[in-house]
């Protein structure tokens, strides 16, 4: 904290002193990026991907007053600090059961992304975190029991659920680039640790069948059948694009190909008019179809359900994050069946459907409506409709359970622009320089001109210099081959904390790294 509040007094003296715009801080001052707090505080309105809208009755400020008041109501409900003294974890509320791996990464995701408003985050993660670690799975030993009872007692099998693993490894990649890993808890290397065994080895390992490269039921599986099965609400393409990078590892691509292709598959041959899947396809290998009733959980298997209505919201928070219109195109089909089977009435949106649309319970839930209501941002002729959507489910439900009002929770968040994916590509080099590093780059401040200047020592060698963002996107690069000296116009720079880095392109490791603050 010390560090902290010095770095804080002398980019104050120059800012107000000298009018200086630039700091530069050498690497010692950010040996623990926990100093300065969380790198993204909410609000933080990240630039989506693609055409969207958003509620229009509601300015952004009321957008992210509603989130932080359906938070602590939230919180105050499901984060229980319980099973031990530093753990934490989310409050399932239903009989005997404290949590499940479901509720875990869902926390795990909401904590990290609430930082900045919410003082205590990384302490509440940190106790998930150590919540999770104490109750591995038997099968893969990263991976999570996917249920626990009253005494904090593993029940119904110590195995995991995909869904569950798959949110709190990308939870850990989001208190990464939150927090930085050079504290208590390195993230990510705990989140490389338990992408791998999502993974796996091979075909029978973990939560991933890599004979088809679809999704698993949980690391459970590894024969018969069910590893010809998959469910729906565990196709999260957004998380997989980032294992991809975070571990670079190509073969999180080709899980996000089968995906878009289970979904296109089931659209075109069982829900033409209605675009809505299956809580289960089965005979991924050969004939996707959904699954037959009582394949797994019940009656309803094969429509709509309690696990499908998670399907809008996964979907679209890939198209708005990436960009890529298989999301789009697939969300869009449920959102126009959607606003023309209720015909604007928001009393009209059931608790489930068959894939023909036919209802087959006559309540509501917003287990359903939210991630309808994310689905409907994205066909920009639905701006009346997903007002009447958005004003139905952003007030907290204090008749609800935690499944509603957390999905709703982070619906809203998608909803209201503060949902982000952290791009580790570059970040992970960054994380763990060379033991045998060289200095090779000089960094000059000069403030007149908003220029880095970086002088290169050794200019014999071919490098590449490289500026990026926390989230390792790549603001400028330039090769320094036969230069001694580069300048860096951050004009357009945003303030905040960036990385300045040099890689050998004969080896492609990285030989150096800076950090500075840009504050104007």
């Amino acid at each position: 904290m010390l560090v902290y509040l010095l770095a804080q007094l002398f980019l104050f003296f120059f800012k107000i002193n000298t009018m200086r715009t630039l700091y530069i801080i050498s690497s010692f001052l950010l040996l623990s990026t926990s100093l300065f707090a969380q790198n993204f505080p909410f609000p933080n309105h990240t630039q989506y991907q693609g055409s969207f809208i958003q509620p229009s009755q509601y300015t952004q400020t009321e957008l992210d007053n509603h989130i932080t008041t359906f938070y602590d109501l939230w919180k105050s409900d499901y984060l229980v600090n319980g099973c031990d003294t530093d753990h934490y974890y989310i409050y399932f509320a239903d009989g005997n059961t404290n949590t499940v791996s479901e509720a875990m990464g869902y926390g795990m995701l909401i904590i990290p992304l609430m930082a900045g408003y919410d003082s205590d985050a990384q302490l509440q993660f940190d106790g998930l975190y150590r919540y999770y670690r104490a109750h591995p799975s038997h099968i893969m030993p990263r991976l999570m029991a996917w249920k626990q009872i009253t005494g904090c007692i593993d029940s119904d099998g110590p195995d995991s659920a995909s869904d569950g693993d798959i949110d709190i490894a990308f939870g850990l990649l989001l208190a990464h680039a939150q927090w930085g890993s050079l504290g208590a808890i390195n993230y990510l290397e705990e989140a490389k640790l338990i992408i791998d065994d999502i993974m796996g080895a091979n075909r029978v390992e973990g939560d991933i069948n890599q004979d088809y490269y679809s999704v698993k039921l949980g690391d459970w599986v590894t024969s018969g059948n069910r590893m010809k099965a998959t469910r729906t609400s565990d196709f999260i393409m957004d998380h997989f694009r980032v294992f991809a990078r975070a571990t670079n590892d190509t073969n999180w691509y080709h899980v996000v190909n089968e995906c878009y292709s289970l979904i296109n598959d089931i659209q075109t041959n069982y829900s033409s008019q209605t675009g809505l899947l299956p809580d289960f396809i089965i005979d991924v290998h050969n004939n996707p179809k959904p699954a037959n009733a009582d394949f797994l959980e019940g009656d309803h298997d094969g429509h709509y359900s309690y696990n499908a209505c998670r399907d809008p919201w996964r979907m679209a928070s890939d198209y708005l994050t990436s960009g890529d219109n298989r999301a789009k195109d697939a969300t869009v089909k449920i959102a126009q069946w959607l606003k023309t089977s209720a015909n604007g009435n928001i009393n009209k949106v059931y608790a489930g459907y068959k894939l023909d649309g036919s209802k087959f319970v006559s309540w509501d839930d917003n287990s359903f409506t939210a991630p309808f209501t994310v689905g409907a941002m994205l066909d920009t002729a639905n701006q009346a409709w997903l007002n009447t959507l958005y004003g139905s489910i952003k007030t907290y439900n204090t008749n609800g359970g935690y499944y509603d009002n957390t999905l709703t929770l982070l619906s809203m968040i998608t909803i209201s622009g503060n949902y982000w994916v952290p791009d580790t590509n570059t970040v992970t080099s960054i994380s763990k320089p060379s033991e045998s590093k060289k200095q090779l780059m000089q960094i000059n401040n000069i403030n007149e001109d908003k220029q880095i200047k970086i002088s290169i020592i050794d200019n014999k060698s071919d490098y590449s210099i490289k500026v990026i963002d926390i989230l390792g996107h790549t603001l400028w690069s330039e090769n320094t081959k036969g230069q001694y000296a580069i300048s860096i116009n951050t004009t357009n720079f945003n303030n905040g904390l960036y990385i300045v880095y040099a890689i050998d392109n004969k080896t492609g490791s990285m030989i150096e790294s800076e950090k500075i603050i840009i504050a104007k």
